[in-house]
């Protein structure tokens, strides 16, 4: 097996110990790693974007800083699963990091707003390799009877990083500058980079290794269809204008349907499973759902500080701490809905959904008001919606996929909700420029972004509704769905 397979794990339970005295535990350790500085940056962004924003300026472009970072971690995480079966662990993990220290340290020296997004490009790059090569670690350095332990630690570590990304950014704007904050993850991947010399030393991390069966082509197309669109949409809300943007509007959204229409023609690198948005499956319909609340909730994350800061002087740590009570939410309601039964999870969604929608909504009451309770409750509607529906969603949409697409359900998931956060976030750019931001950041800009940004991703909202509803009457049982 792996080196790891003399653990005496105990049947299915790990053995720390023995993990740690062969050194296991400190690998499993160091792959976590990556993925608390991808997470941890990626939910940081919001809290300093006051702060860099009055610094160098560049608010139409706020919208970008998700969706380029978000466009990055999905590409650079459909390589570097590939990749290992070419080139060594380790030289990939070690090259993912410094890429990730390199984007890091353009972000926090960049003199514009142009020279930060090609900093979170260069980030998402490393940071979406990294999360993909953890995954990748678990399953080639560690025994199989311990993958579920160890996965459910690293979706552990997931809400850590949503929590203290937000909470970092916070305290870095505070007490020392926006820079400091993306200075932290420079030498955090430097660190890494060095120390994967250290500890990738097994045999198994210092060759190549291929995977059972051909590797799966890279899917340059699609993925190359998916950038350009979402960079057309996005380019749509710089310097509005009625004719210009409407008909870069319309190529991005035809570019998306391209690139799901190549994605489903090349089935030996596709990213999704057949009947992708079918509502006559529940395959279909969850996935609907996944996409909408993706596209319509990245807004708060990314202009709530900085409407709020602006609006009602509403100071940085406070915003940090609405943020991050949004990811305790979270994962304090998904644990405790864990336990639920089969035939209650389908109903469970439409809650989750409800839920979700709900706070959604009300961000564009309480936002404009500034009433940090009601920010708070929308906050904790909206993560705690997510905390209830997704570990049920997931596994309906899993259980609903046809034979041997199972684990491409299951991957995509994840990728579907990166790709519903950067066409958000391109889409939140666009209104908001069209709202005042073109013109640069002042209150009034501010007080009418606040009032149309949120009140216009409603309509996704009742369309994730609707395909939780869908959801709900599909099928009794997700059993029942996956023939």
């Amino acid at each position: 097996m792996t080196a790891a397979s003399g653990n005496k794990a105990g049947g299915d339970k790990i053995d720390w110990p023995a993990l740690w005295a062969n050194g296991d535990l400190a690998r499993f350790c160091f792959i976590s790693l990556g993925i608390l500085l991808h997470a941890t940056n990626e939910t940081m962004i919001a809290t300093v974007m006051p702060a860099m924003v009055g610094d160098i300026a560049g608010v139409q472009f706020v919208g970008w800083s998700l969706a380029v970072y978000e466009l990055g971690a999905i590409v650079a995480g459909a390589a570097a699963g590939r990749l290992v079966s070419f080139v060594a662990l380790r030289t990939n993990m070690m090259a993912a990091a410094l890429l990730y220290a390199a984007g890091a340290l353009v972000c926090a020296t960049a003199p514009s707003m142009p020279v930060f997004l090609a900093g979170r490009l260069v980030e998402g790059l490393g940071g979406g390799a990294l999360v993909s090569l953890a995954f990748v670690s678990v399953e080639r350095l560690f025994p199989r009877n311990i993958w579920p332990q160890l996965f459910g630690i690293i979706s552990a570590i997931w809400g850590v990083a949503a929590f203290s990304g937000p909470m970092l950014g916070a305290i870095m704007v505070d007490f020392l500058s926006w820079r400091w904050a993306f200075g932290v993850f420079t030498f955090g991947g430097a660190a890494m980079a060095l120390a994967s010399f250290a500890v990738l030393g097994t045999p198994q991390a210092k060759r190549p290794q291929a995977g059972a069966g051909p590797t799966p082509a890279f899917p340059f197309l699609a993925l190359g269809c998916l950038a350009i669109s979402v960079v057309l949409i996005a380019a749509a809300g710089v310097d509005i204008a009625l004719l210009r943007s409407s008909l870069l509007i319309l190529l991005g959204l035809a570019g998306l349907a391209l690139f799901f229409r190549v994605d489903a023609l090349k089935p030996r690198s596709r990213l999704f499973p057949s009947q992708l948005f079918s509502w006559n499956s529940a395959l279909g319909s969850g996935m609907t759902m996944v996409a909408a609340f993706s596209v319509a909730t990245c807004t708060f994350a990314i202009y709530g500080p900085l409407l709020l800061t602006t609006l009602h002087g509403i100071p940085i740590l406070t915003t940090g701490y609405i943020i991050a009570a949004e990811s305790i939410a979270w994962s304090i309601l998904s644990i405790a809905v864990a336990n639920a039964p089969l035939h209650r999870e389908r109903s469970i969604i439409v809650v989750g959904a409800l839920m979700i929608a709900a706070g959604l909504a009300g961000f564009a009451y309480t936002i404009p008001t500034g009433s940090i309770p009601l920010i708070l409750l929308c906050a904790l509607l909206q993560g705690g919606g997510f905390g209830v529906a997704w570990p049920f969603l997931t596994r309906v949409i899993v259980a609903s996929a046809r034979e041997g697409e199972q684990t491409i359900a299951s991957a995509a998931v994840p990728t579907m909700q990166r790709i519903g956060y950067a066409v958000g976030a391109a889409l939140a750019g666009i209104i908001a420029n069209a709202c005042g931001f073109s013109d640069g950041l002042s209150r009034e800009a501010a007080a009418t972004v606040a009032g149309w940004l949120f009140l216009a991703f409603v309509p996704l909202g009742i369309v994730g509704c609707l395909a939780a509803l869908r959801i709900s009457l599909t099928a009794n049982r997700p059993q029942m769905a996956a023939g």
